[in-house]
């Protein structure tokens, strides 16, 4: 199974403030033992939401674009890990093994959630034009 990890957003990250030294490379070691475990699949940080913007729909059609930054930290993304593991309780012990997303004083949140596989979903056109287009991609990112 897929899962990712979500590291939630800090009032510091969002104020544009880049993590400590220290951090860094307990985050690189960390990123190191999920690549040699064979469950690393994709990883990022985002930058604040003040370099974003949101799309919102309403019944259907674009309502408003929205410029950030946002005022809940809460509900912004810091960045992610995407790997595969047997089990949620796997992604869960290996979320439980990351340095804490925002330094040792700080409060932190990584969110763990599985994703769809296109196994999941009835089969459907679609859902087959997409499992191609997800083959396309890995063979073009693998060149």
């Amino acid at each position: 199974m897929r899962f990712m990890m979500v590291v939630k957003a800090s009032k510091e990250y969002e104020a544009g403030k880049m993590p400590s030294d220290e951090l860094i490379a307990a985050m690189g070691k960390y990123n190191e033992e999920l690549m040699k475990a064979g469950l690393l699949l994709d990883l990022s940080g985002l930058q604040p939401s003040s370099r974003g913007a949101r799309v919102k729909f309403s019944n259907g059609k674009v309502a408003s674009v929205i410029d950030g930054p946002f005022a809940e930290t809460k509900e912004v993304i810091g960045g992610y890990w995407l790997i595969k593991a047997d089990s949620l309780q796997e992604a869960i012990e290996w979320a439980k093994r990351a340095p804490a997303p925002h330094g040792p004083n700080e409060d932190a949140e990584i969110e763990i959630r599985p994703l769809f596989e296109f196994e999941d979903i009835a089969p459907r056109e679609a859902v087959d034009r997409a499992r191609e287009m997800r083959e396309k991609l890995a063979k073009k990112q693998g060149a």
